[in-house]
């Protein structure tokens, strides 16, 4: 499940979702455009997603590395890690984007518009 990530209508980022039954829901809701903010200095997230995603089978936590795409189930948001993280309950990995992270890691508010990639 291959994705266009393009942040605030400019810069076009590729990534590729994870094999698990998260990624498939949240790829079910693209086309998708959402609002990012920095959160602990170590990624962007979003507020909320426009369904709550299942956790089906999902691990109980995971330790974030920089380019993974995750969601937090307890507040149902997504996240994209510009540095590693430590271990956090509730935290599904979904995918890894397949460029410098470096973009996320600036000051402020990001507005992404993800959408399938055409394979």
């Amino acid at each position: 499940m291959n994705i266009i990530i393009q942040v605030n209508g400019e810069k076009t980022i590729n990534a590729k979702l994870d094999n698990n039954q998260t990624a498939k829901d949240f790829y079910s809701l693209l086309p998708l455009s959402l609002e990012l903010r920095d959160f602990a200095g170590t990624e962007k997230a979003s507020h909320a997603l426009p369904k709550k995603l299942a956790p089906t089978n999902a691990i109980e936590g995971h330790k974030p590395a920089a380019g993974e795409l995750t969601i937090y189930s307890p507040w149902n948001n997504l996240a994209i890690f510009y540095k590693d993280d430590k271990y956090a309950e509730g935290l599904i990995p979904i995918g890894r984007i397949d460029a410098d992270v470096t973009t996320f890691n600036n000051p402020g508010t990001i507005v992404m518009d993800i959408t399938v990639a055409d394979d």
